[in-house]
């Protein structure tokens, strides 16, 4: 980062003018920190979907915007009440390219949590930044490696195991399509959370950001003999692709269809001039965490950090927590309508 500059600085809120939306993206486009989950558009697709209020903060120096924070506040009567950063996203926490944007966003965020009496303020981060506040290192982990211009060359670099599945995929007719809609995407992925047991967001969630992303999200769904088999929800940044809401059908472990899939979209990235292949976040120790390692990606330590105001201890609201086992086991009975209907109501108070 650079010295602090002579100007003063100033920490203002993101409004809904287009101008300041395009210069907030902007920013993230030419910091190097910055990443797809700090995107102006996640703003819109809270607030619109959920109705949470979203305090996006910016710090700007002589017209130009130094550094950046979004900020959304969830006051949840179940999960308690929380600002983070960036909520329904793996990333997200403060980005700055000067010491002093990045001390006035922390005081700021700081400020806002005690003034809204909240129980913690959460930063989702790559690298720890604060030595004070409490920190969890050791529960996610990111999945991303570069990937190579020749589609050739990253089929070899599958683990022969893995390379198989896909191959077997392709033997066996599957197809990838494009989605025009969230229709056959919102089927299998509820039914591949319910059989989780891991509660669904809301159909308008997904559509909106559709409608938000525009061509910087596509949803590819793996079809055989036109049944719908697997699908994934993937965002593109850069040159970074990021497939990130991905679920099947029971059929597709049987068919290979989650291992095309990720083929599927990395072979077209990779012609399209993507270099990036960002698994995205997994918990230590679940399937998707071993899935990822099969396919030759090395875990990247993700760290959470939390400053407490009004709970003693870190917030520990995940499925491998042994208090939600009960819950869990219930909601994998569930009929999926009521899953579908009840689903987004705790999706949008767990962030």
């Amino acid at each position: 980062m650079n010295g602090d500059a002579d100007a003063p600085l100033a920490v203002k809120q993101l409004g809904d003018s287009a101008n300041d939306k395009k210069r907030w993206d902007a920013f993230v486009e030419a910091c190097e920190e910055a990443t797809f989950f700090h995107r102006a558009g996640w703003k819109a697709v809270v607030e619109r979907s959920y109705g949470h209020d979203c305090p996006y903060l910016f710090a700007e120096q002589d017209g130009r915007i130094q550094g950046i924070l979004p900020l959304v506040h969830i006051n949840s009567l179940i999960f308690g009440n929380a600002i983070i950063s960036n909520a329904f996203c793996v990333r997200g926490g403060p980005v700055a390219v000067t010491n002093a944007a990045l001390t006035a966003l922390d005081a700021e965020a700081v400020r806002l949590a005690e003034e809204r009496g909240v129980d913690h303020l959460e930063f989702r981060l790559n690298e720890p930044a604060h030595p004070d506040w409490l920190c969890k290192g050791d529960l996610y982990a990111n999945f991303a490696k570069a990937i190579d211009p020749d589609p050739d060359k990253n089929m070899l670099a599958i683990p022969r195991k893995q390379r198989a599945m896909v191959r077997k995929g392709i033997k066996g007719g599957l197809v990838g399509e494009i989605d025009d809609g969230i229709e056959r995407f919102f089927r299998l992925y509820a039914e591949s959370l319910r059989n989780l047991g891991t509660p669904v967001h809301s159909k308008r969630f997904f559509q909106t950001l559709l409608e938000v992303f525009g061509d910087q999200c596509e949803i590819t769904t793996v079809v055989r003999d036109s049944v719908p088999l697997s699908t994934v929800l993937t965002f593109y940044f850069r040159d970074q692709v990021l497939p990130y809401y991905g679920g099947g059908s029971p059929l597709a472990r049987e068919f290979a269809a989650f291992d095309f899939m990720y083929w599927d979209v990395m072979r077209r990235a990779c012609e399209e001039g993507y270099r990036v292949f960002d698994y995205g976040r997994s918990k230590s120790g679940t399937g998707s965490f071993a899935f990822k390692k099969h396919w030759g990606f090395d875990p990247q330590p993700l760290h959470y950090e939390y400053k407490l105001f009004r709970r003693r201890e870190v917030p520990d609201v995940n499925p491998l927590n042994p208090k939600y086992r009960a819950f869990i086991a219930l909601w994998k009975r569930l009929p999926l309508p009521v899953a579908n209907a009840f689903g987004p109501y705790l999706a949008r108070q767990l962030g």
